[in-house]
């Protein structure tokens, strides 16, 4: 296949790239790091570069938290309109295969089951039990503490902050295209990403590249609340390997097929700075209480449809992984 990867010059796009590449497949990068006129918000520029093309990896995209409101437009600009265009350019091009980089922040909070009331969906934390140290959400019921549980693709999107809102825009975006042309659509919904590539000290970079950083310079990687939130940290490569399976496999018509990808090996963020620190060499993490508003505090899903459907396991384990991470080479930006 000759697959137009956006963002194809970015940490996951470039692996994505080198993944097709040893899979026998053409990748065309689409980014622009490597052409500033290569914007997927450009529809003339899209549309050349589609000729030809049986396939569309979407990678581009603006990430990470999101300042409040305040960059609100930037966000829904580089991701939304973005999508919007690329899938008008599919559907005038006939390409009907598309493969999205979807991420996991549109549960929102994770799954949580009561004692007594069995599975619910706390709301967002406030700001006067963050400031206090009270990071679990407590039941909406009765306010008992609850345990996290694995979140399944079933579960009702909640997204907490914009960029998680753009995410989810984006699916259904690509949702819309694929019932308006018959094209077949997979949304790999990405856990916490990490590996060789990642970005270092950038506002949007994932909390590996913060702790890798912060080790690189010599200083402690800080980890805010009390360490304990929960995460799914996987492995670039067997991200790329995700998308490489979801290109090739047999692809529903008309639908967008969402898929957990993460590891199956929740760790917390404490667990995750301490591996990092110990393969590096020190200094230890630091816990400092410290808080972002629109993070959520468990969020691990369940990722067993994506092997069970196409055939995907990853093959990078944590501490082998962080044990690279930890010498790995970084880009800037």
């Amino acid at each position: 296949m000759r697959v137009l990867v956006t963002g194809g010059a970015g940490f996951i796009g470039s692996h994505v790239v080198e993944a097709l590449r040893a899979g026998g497949h053409e990748p065309v990068v689409y980014d622009v790091r490597e052409d500033p006129g290569a914007d997927v918000r450009n529809p003339a520029a899209v549309a050349r570069a589609l000729t030809g093309v049986d396939a569309v990896c979407h990678q581009a995209a603006m990430v990470g938290l999101g300042n409040g409101v305040a960059d609100a437009a930037e966000y829904v600009s580089r991701n939304d309109l973005g999508t919007a265009v690329l899938v008008a350019a599919m559907a005038e091009a006939g390409v009907r295969r598309l493969v999205l980089a979807g991420s996991m922040v549109v549960y929102g909070e994770g799954r949580y089951a009561c004692p007594r009331h069995g599975v619910v969906r706390p709301g967002p934390r406030s700001v006067a039990d963050l400031d206090a140290g009270r990071f679990e959400p407590a039941c909406p019921c009765c306010g008992a503490e609850l345990t996290p549980e694995l979140v399944g693709e079933d579960a009702p999107a909640d997204p907490r902050n914009v960029y998680a809102a753009t995410k989810l825009a984006q699916e259904h975006l690509a949702a819309a295209w694929a019932r308006g042309t018959g094209g077949s659509a997979v949304s790999l919904r990405y856990h916490n990403v990490y590996g060789p590539r990642m970005p270092r000290d950038t506002p949007y970079a994932g909390v590996a590249s913060f702790f890798r950083s912060a080790l690189a310079r010599g200083q402690a990687p800080r980890v805010f609340e009390d360490g304990r939130q929960r995460r799914d940290f996987v492995h670039v490569r067997d991200v790329a390997e995700a998308n490489l399976a979801a290109l090739e496999a047999e692809a529903a018509p008309g639908v967008l097929t969402a898929y957990n990808t993460g590891s199956g090996e929740p760790h917390t963020v404490g667990e995750m700075a301490r591996a990092l620190a110990d393969a590096h060499g020190g200094p230890e993490p630091v816990v400092t209480g410290e808080y972002r508003l629109g993070d959520v505090r468990h969020i691990t899903a369940d990722s067993s449809r994506l092997r069970a459907e196409l055939g995907w396991k990853p093959q990078v384990g944590f501490a082998a992984g962080m044990r690279e991470f930890a010498r790995a080479e970084l880009r800037e930006g």
